[in-house]
Order: C-alpha cells, then sequence, then structure tokens
C-alpha cells in the first residue's frame, strides 16, 4: 500500500472579527497506523471531529481514499463574536496491492478514529500444508 496524497493548506493571514471572516477549509492528511498480518491490513486513521454522514470511504480500482469533513455546529440564533476555528476537510488516498480483497472492506468510526480492514484474497493468504509421515 503506497500513500498518494499531498498536504495542502489554506490559511488566513490577519485575524478579524467572525463577522468578516471568511470561512477557511484546511485540508489535512490524518495520521495513520497501518498494520498487516497474514489474513490482511488494518488501517486506523485520526480524524477527530468528523461524523459518519461527513465521512466518505471508497475503493476505485486499486485506490482506497478517505474523504472527512469536520462539522462545526453553531447553536441557532447565535453568532461568534470571534472564531479561530476552520473548516477541516481530511483527505487521503492509497494505493492497494492486488492480493487485497476490495470487495471485503469493512470500515467502523468509533472517537474520532476510522478504523478499516481490508482483508486479503483467499489466494494469497498463506495455506499450511500437512506433512504426512510415510
Amino acid at each position: 500500500m503506497s500513500d498518494k496524497t499531498e498536504l495542502t493548506t489554506t490559511q488566513a493571514r490577519e485575524v478579524q472579527p467572525a463577522a468578516e471572516q471568511k470561512r477557511v477549509e484546511q485540508k489535512v492528511r490524518p495520521l495513520v497506523d497501518i498494520f498487516e498480518d497474514d489474513s490482511g491490513i488494518t488501517v486506523h486513521a485520526d480524524m477527530p471531529g468528523v461524523s459518519r454522514d461527513r465521512l466518505n470511504v471508497k475503493v476505485e480500482g486499486d485506490t482506497l481514499t478517505i474523504d472527512g469533513e469536520v462539522d462545526i455546529p453553531m447553536p441557532e440564533g447565535m453568532e461568534p463574536l470571534y472564531a479561530e476555528s476552520r473548516i477541516t476537510h481530511y483527505q487521503r488516498g492509497f494505493t492497494l496491492s492486488p492480493e487485497m480483497d476490495v470487495d471485503k472492506v469493512e470500515a467502523s468510526l468509533k472517537n474520532g478514529v476510522l478504523t478499516l480492514r481490508i482483508p486479503k484474497r483467499e489466494e494469497h493468504k498463506p495455506k499450511k500444508i500437512e506433512v504426512k509421515v510415510a
């Protein structure tokens, strides 16, 4: 699996009152831990603040894409006087090897951590060969 995403950041240059601020989007690569065992790969991606409905995980061809946006809710009828927070957009892509079974990818989101389990195709899993005594 190889990482294909570049880090891009858009930042405001000066501090302004919230009413004058434009919503600035900050694109960041989520930090990931990747583990491999005999049956496949597990990916843990840190995506704090991303809800399930703002998360998109897809596989197209041999590319796995993780995309999520942090939603900072504002109570109805309220407007911030000053805000330093920006819209954070997590985005990262990986190239999967042909031995991965992309039809059986499992995903879960808990406490801001996206966990993906990508199993190997059956023909690529190690097979134990029984040795007979002659």
